[in-house]
């Protein structure tokens, strides 16, 4: 895989409101984890939508692993414009730091919101150019990235070779198991 889509739950969903929450390492880590292997294989393009959760997260592993892997980019593609116009001003700040260390940034519709079409035409676009997604879902608990994994499951039943790759709530409680077991050593 050459270019890979990453999504997965909203901080929201998870039920983070803070980005101090410890959850977040452990997102991060099983990114970082899975990025690396993908980048060591070829990987060269990491994609999001902007998505304040999952998908910035695995912006700012992105940005971090681009310091060791020089061949590794960055895509941030929006549903639509200025979709962070809502959010408060440190998500904003935030959002706009990740923005400046990606390497291409775009929007798929050239207007601001306008319905939920624009979520559909976004995740239309993002499966037709990538190789494959990276998903955080637990099929235990379901959210919004349900939609995308069925999209994106169909989209592999024509698509020869789309990979489709999950890290469940079970791999990242593993994680926080070995990062506690670690810490007690």
């Amino acid at each position: 895989m050459k270019t890979i889509l990453v999504s997965g739950y909203r901080a929201t969903e998870l039920g983070i409101f803070s980005a101090k929450h410890p959850g977040i390492a452990i997102i991060k880590k099983a990114l970082t984890k899975q990025i690396t292997a993908l980048v060591e294989d070829g990987l060269e393009w990491v994609i999001i939508s902007g998505g304040w959760g999952v998908e910035l997260w695995a912006a700012e592993v992105t940005i971090e692993l681009k310091k060791s892997y020089e061949n590794l980019r960055l895509a941030i593609i929006t549903p639509f414009l200025e979709q962070e116009e809502n959010w408060n001003e440190q998500k904003k700040t935030t959002y706009s730091e990740i923005l400046s260390g990606a390497d291409y940034v775009n929007s798929v519709s050239k207007q601001k919101y306008a319905g939920p079409w624009q979520f559909k035409a976004r995740d239309r676009f993002l499966l037709d150019n990538s190789d494959g997604l990276l998903l955080i879902y637990d099929e235990e608990r379901d959210g919004s990235p349900r939609y995308l994994l069925e999209l994106a499951r169909a989209h592999a039943e024509v698509t020869p070779d789309y990979g489709i790759i999950t890290i469940s709530g079970q791999d990242l409680q593993n994680i926080a198991e070995d990062e506690q077991q670690y810490d007690y050593e």
